[in-house]
């Protein structure tokens, strides 16, 4: 009981992902990043290449490993990237000192992901980078925000896409990928989900979810039919 407790704590997530599916998603990871890393040593020099190239690692790990998230969709990897770059750039000019300066573009990076619906982590890295960065880096000024983010954000974006395109269970964006069609219920009947209840309930809870409204009615109506069929079954077991 406390070993669970501990577990539940932590947010250990056991998760029935197969060795295959870990195996892609690290090598979609890799091909992305080598890219990035042969595309930004072009623009930026020494460490500050490095920098950069850290925040579109942390994306790589949402746009391979769970490609299907809300936090990887298209609009939350270009508009987390390329706001947090602006706002990164315009603090490291416009605040004085660095820690000042690095602390407000990530929290301000923060509300205006928030604000714009395009939550992304990484982002946050993105805008720090553009304050602790080296001279080379700030040399950059708001070209920062075309090269190497911009490019940056392009080439991982491609890479998610045609990577994961070839995996029918793994089309990205979300928008692609296939659903199969649910089984139909039988025998008990469950309360039908709309999506006004979804939002509503989603609004009690006040916090962002790293999950789709689709992906949610799709999980109820698995489990409420996985549910039916096991009360069909004469033996009780699914």
């Amino acid at each position: 009981m406390r070993e669970s407790a501990i577990i539940k704590y932590l947010g250990i997530e056991f998760s029935p992902v197969s060795h295959a599916e870990r195996l892609i998603s690290a090598l979609g990871g890799f091909l992305a990043i080598l890219l990035i890393l042969v595309i930004s040593s072009r623009f930026v020099d020494g460490p500050d290449a490095a920098l950069i190239v850290a925040s579109m690692g942390a994306s790589a790990v949402l746009l391979f490993a769970a490609p299907h998230g809300a936090l990887a969709q298209p609009w939350n990897v270009l508009g987390g990237h390329l706001v947090s770059a602006v706002i990164g750039v315009a603090c490291a000019r416009y605040i004085p000192g660095t820690v000042l300066a690095a602390a407000a573009s990530v929290g301000i990076a923060i509300g205006a992901m928030h604000y714009l619906r395009c939550i992304h982590p990484p982002g946050g890295a993105t805008a720090l980078t553009a304050v602790v960065g080296g001279e080379s880096l700030h040399a950059l000024g708001y070209s920062y925000l075309l090269t190497p983010v911009l490019l940056n954000v392009a080439v991982i974006l491609a890479v998610a896409v045609l990577f994961n395109a070839l995996f029918h269970w793994r089309r990205y964006p979300a928008s692609l990928s296939g659903k199969a069609p649910l089984p139909a219920l039988t025998g008990k009947q469950y309360a039908p989900i709309e999506h006004a209840d979804l939002v509503y309930a989603l609004s009690q809870i006040d916090s962002f979810i790293d999950v789709t409204e689709e992906d949610l009615l799709r999980i109820y109506k698995l489990a409420t039919r996985q549910t039916d069929a096991g009360n069909d079954n004469p033996n009780g077991s699914g």
